[in-house]
């Protein structure tokens, strides 16, 4: 019995022994015996976030010119380039695929009824999808007479450039009959609406005009009769 005694003694101390000379990896903290964690060092960066490109740029483009496009109806003097003319035109009718000869705003039944104008200080333009070119109809300032046309607006002529987008029904009336009608409206939106984000996108202003009389917008851009005007775009630098 004493033996056996001896020997767990001798075991207990060493034992004791042996953990006294090990590395010490744990520390008593007053409630048991708990492992001596390692000091964190600071977090590392975060990666800096790549920059947006393609499709994902061009969205970002898209959705923030929709979120900056207001109606605007007090312009600054400085003029809007010939290009920049002919870009917003293209954005709301210019042919987006020539094998089909679709266009940048959907039409029923693909048949154009928009014919789409720009009078500035140096003459009324109008736009000739086919050939992607403003031709020039005359050299008159005509924005002071649009804006009496409707009713008085005199911003209107403050503008550096007026788009008026004119409808012939005829060519959609052909297949869609009563329909007709709607379905021209429904595209002169889409297209006043890419007009208006493609202004946005370049630094400028717009507003659309309804309240005109048809006979005074049709005379002023020498449109002719089976044209009916729809929409008056008023585009500028906003004034600040």
């Amino acid at each position: 019995m004493i033996d056996v005694l001896d020997r767990r003694v001798f075991v207990l101390g060493l034992a004791v022994l042996l953990a006294g000379c090990a590395p010490r990896q744990m520390e008593d903290t007053g409630a048991g015996l708990v492992s001596d964690p390692a000091t964190p060092g600071p977090a590392p960066p975060a990666p800096p976030a790549p920059p947006a490109t393609g499709e994902a740029q061009a969205a970002a483009d898209l959705f923030g010119a929709i979120e900056r496009r207001r109606s605007v109806r007090a312009f600054a003097a400085d003029p809007v380039s010939g290009e920049h003319i002919a870009l917003m035109m293209r954005s709301a009718q210019g042919i987006t695929d020539p094998a089909s000869g679709f266009r940048a705003a959907p039409s029923a039944g693909a048949l154009y009824p928009l014919e789409l104008y720009a009078a500035a200080a140096d003459g009324v333009y109008r736009y000739s999808p086919a050939d992607d070119e403003l031709r020039r109809l005359n050299d008159n300032d005509v924005r002071r007479v649009l804006a009496l046309a409707a009713l008085a607006q005199m911003f209107i002529a403050e503008a550096p450039v007026v788009f008026v987008v004119n409808a012939v029904y005829a060519r959609t009336a052909a297949k869609y009959g009563e329909r007709a009608e709607r379905y021209v409206h429904l595209e002169a939106g889409h297209a006043a609406q890419n007009l208006m984000l493609t202004a946005v996108h370049l630094g400028l202003g717009s507003v659309a005009i309804g309240a005109f009389v048809d006979e005074g917008v049709r005379r002023a851009i020498a449109a002719g009769n089976d044209e009916t005007p729809l929409y008056l775009i008023p585009v500028g630098t906003p004034e600040r």
